[in-house]
């Protein structure tokens, strides 16, 4: 699989990685339902053996259990991929509400936690998760540099942020990645922050490109229906009317062309945000293997122009 160099660092990675968000289960807000810890150990393995090479996690995913996992699937793993974990989402014992800090005594309890739990002495790429408060980003970064200078981490990016974040970010210690969300159905950082980030030589780490499996092709009415409570996913607009059928009219439009090629739906979902100069990679959620098996070939996946110009034409008649 070939590899794209991240930003200004030294790390080149494959095009998409594996994200362990969903992994973390389902006892916080956020949370994806149930998850077997066994078959999230065998999709991490999975990813590996195919030739991805780094992994994106968080200690809210799961409040701390992702990490966790992601160290039990790489103890003895003869490979070593590079590891993306996040800051400033914390949470109280007992309690699955997460909420947001940036102050330096709070990050500094966050690495050590991550550490701990991804059982790393260095992580690969820290990244602040949000820029809340907006007040204390300068207090957050400042910190990271620290960290960065420490050698507790070898890189530092950011999620979330908008051009005005990134800049005043920017103005204390230069900024390797970015980890927007970005997908055929969520496209505003096309307008600003993507040109940005390529005029600024920051890498680009997109998250959910298949609109947390709603592209994926996996995705029908009915199973949108029978996801549990606890599954954030039940109760967000895009899977709810009136987008809801927008959506899986679109998903139809990526499948006609990836049968084209032997490819599915979510493949095709991925490798269109691939398409943009600006991205560097792309995070990929799997909470089994199979869902790899399904998800990888994106990496390889090209599009015509004429293609594209096909998926544009669909939102034009499809507001």
């Amino acid at each position: 699989m070939k590899t794209r160099q991240l930003g200004n660092t030294d790390m080149h990675i494959t095009p998409i990685g594996f994200g362990a968000w969903a992994i973390g289960g389902g006892n916080w807000v956020f949370g994806w339902g149930e998850q077997d810890d066994t078959e999230s150990i065998a999709a991490i393995r999975r990813a590996l053996d195919l030739g991805i090479n780094w992994i994106d996690t968080a200690p809210a995913y799961g409040l701390g259990h992702s990490e966790e996992i992601v160290a039990k699937a790489l103890k003895g793993s003869a490979e070593h991929p590079y590891i993306f974990t996040k800051c400033s989402l914390v949470w109280k014992e007992g309690e699955r509400e997460v909420s947001n800090c940036l102050k330096a005594a709070s990050i500094r309890r966050e690495i050590e936690g991550s550490l701990r739990r991804l059982q790393v002495d260095v992580i690969d790429l820290y990244q602040i998760h949000w820029p809340i408060p907006d007040e204390d980003i300068e207090e957050g970064w400042s910190t990271l540099a620290e960290l960065q200078k420490e050698g507790k981490v070898r890189y530092i990016g950011v999620s979330n942020f908008n051009v005005e974040q990134m800049r005043r970010a920017m103005a204390i210690a230069p900024i390797s990645s970015l980890q927007p969300h970005y997908s055929l159905i969520n496209r505003e950082v096309e307008k600003e922050i993507l040109p940005f980030c390529r005029q600024n030589n920051i890498g680009v780490i997109v998250y959910s490109p298949m609109q947390s499996g709603l592209l994926s092709g996996q995705m029908t009415r009915e199973r949108i229906a029978r996801l549990p409570d606890n599954d954030w996913r039940k109760h967000d607009e895009e899977f709810q009317e009136p987008r809801l059928s927008r959506n899986l009219a679109l998903v139809e439009k990526l499948r006609e062309i990836a049968q084209l090629y032997q490819r599915t739906p979510a493949e095709a979902a991925i490798a269109w945000t691939l398409t943009n100069p600006a991205v560097t990679g792309a995070i990929v959620g799997a909470r089994r293997p199979s869902q790899v098996d399904t998800n990888v070939g994106a990496a390889e996946f090209r599009f015509t122009e004429r293609e594209l110009n096909e998926i544009e034409d669909f939102f034009k008649t499809h507001a």
